[in-house]
């Protein structure tokens, strides 16, 4: 285990110094580029007869950790707790009909598109899928990443309000996906469709018991912090309340992820506020932009070695092409027309539609979900799908944002 954190830590270290240095590349966005083009060039050479001990190294490692669980039961609440840490939550309030409506309708709706078209387009190049898998494909692919999006808006410098919900929805989507993503895996396991009733309570259990046992860690560790005036063991706190309630939340079978999101809105706007005295609140805020900036570059390395391990299937370039297109119609389906066309409703700036569309990146978790997909004959082919759309996502959308941020702010 030791050495799997150090060869990873140390690997990601390397590349973010070589991005900063030569490259000048958002730092998630250099570090995964610079993995995905190694991990090639060590594939490239095994193939020619060169380093094969070094290639072999890498995908013993990769094989070594469990992504997914990695992922989903570890990083993935320390980063949802520090991106929500910074939203304000009175401005969060203002748009909170807009987020609920994108977040809820727009991913069940997303997921319906996604899963139809690939269904019925897959046949044409040569790799048709079960219905029932195609719309996992879509439950897994239409939540965005909330530790992609809220990384790359950072510098993209789109208006206030409109990173407010594209921020927001990034946080809230991915509980959504999880839920129907969880309820399409068990309807293929067990075989039996649920009914409507049965898929809305588990939504209900699962969404609305993790809203509410976040505001209660929320509440619990905002008490905690505002009775001592001690930084360090404030920090502790708060890191504890996040680690421990996410178990916790998992045990209690609620949305962990939501979970974290309520309780890093409580604890960042109350807490900051009400409960840490001003050197309180600077250890806090430099303790979890450190450990987000170091997380996010070490997934994203992640997410760009991947590619050796991953089993690409013949053909797999046409139903790649395929599911991006597919991907980015079904976004602007679900998030973009309806924006566009009740823009006063939403009350967004022009051009709101075309940055929701383009600025609905995807990353970790979506590759996450695919890695928990059980063996079998339909594993593989969703497993490359969903890699090639979460690369093309970062790379041409992630890279492109701050253009079509300022093309529609001149609109």
């Amino acid at each position: 285990m030791l050495e799997i954190a150090a060869s990873c830590l140390a690997l990601t270290a390397l590349l973010a110094y070589v991005n900063y240095r030569f490259v000048g590349l958002p730092t998630s966005i250099g570090v995964m580029v610079a993995a995905l083009s190694l991990s090639l060039l060590l594939v490239a050479l095994d193939a020619l007869g060169y380093l094969h001990g070094l290639h072999s190294y890498e995908t013993s490692l990769l094989r070594s950790i469990d992504f997914s669980a990695l992922l989903m039961q570890g990083m993935l609440s320390l980063l949802l707790f520090a991106g929500a840490l910074h939203v304000d939550l009175s401005e969060l309030r203002t748009y909170r009909w807009q987020i609920g409506a994108l977040a809820g309708v727009g991913t069940l709706a997303s997921t319906l598109i996604v899963g139809a078209a690939l269904w019925w387009v897959l046949p044409w190049v040569g790799m048709p899928l079960p219905l029932l898998y195609c719309m996992l494909f879509g439950a897994l692919i239409s939540p965005t990443d909330p530790i992609a999006v809220m990384g790359i808006l950072k510098s993209a410098g789109a208006p206030k309000n409109l990173e407010l919900v594209i921020s927001g929805e990034s946080l809230f989507n991915d509980g959504v996906g999880v839920v129907i993503f969880s309820l399409l895996l068990g309807m293929a396991a067990g075989g039996q469709t649920p009914t409507l009733g049965h898929g809305a309570g588990l939504l209900l259990h699962e969404a609305g018991g993790g809203l509410l046992f976040g505001g209660a860690l929320g509440y619990v560790t905002f008490r905690l912090l505002r009775s001592i005036d001690h930084y360090q063991v404030e920090v502790l706190i708060t890191l504890a309340a996040v680690v421990g309630g996410y178990a916790l939340a998992q045990r209690l079978e609620v949305s962990a992820p939501l979970a974290m999101v309520v309780a890093g809105l409580a604890v960042g706007n109350h807490g900051r506020a009400l409960a840490m005295s001003d050197t309180t609140r600077h250890h806090v805020d430099l303790f979890w932009e450190l450990i987000d900036e170091i997380l996010n570059a070490l997934l994203f390395v992640l997410i760009g070695l991947e590619v050796a391990v991953i089993h690409f299937p013949a053909g797999i370039a046409p139903a790649a092409v395929a599911a991006v297109l597919v991907t980015l119609l079904a976004r602007w389906l679900s998030v973009g027309l309806p924006v566009a066309g009740l823009r006063k409703t939403f009350r967004l700036p022009r051009g709101a539609s075309t940055v929701l569309t383009w600025g609905g990146l995807r990353g970790g978790i979506s590759v996450a979900l695919a890695l928990s997909l059980p063996q079998g004959p339909e594993r593989e082919p969703l497993l490359a799908l969903t890699y090639c759309v979460v690369v093309a996502s970062i790379l041409g959308q992630g890279l492109t944002i701050g253009r079509v941020v300022r093309r529609a702010a001149r609109r």
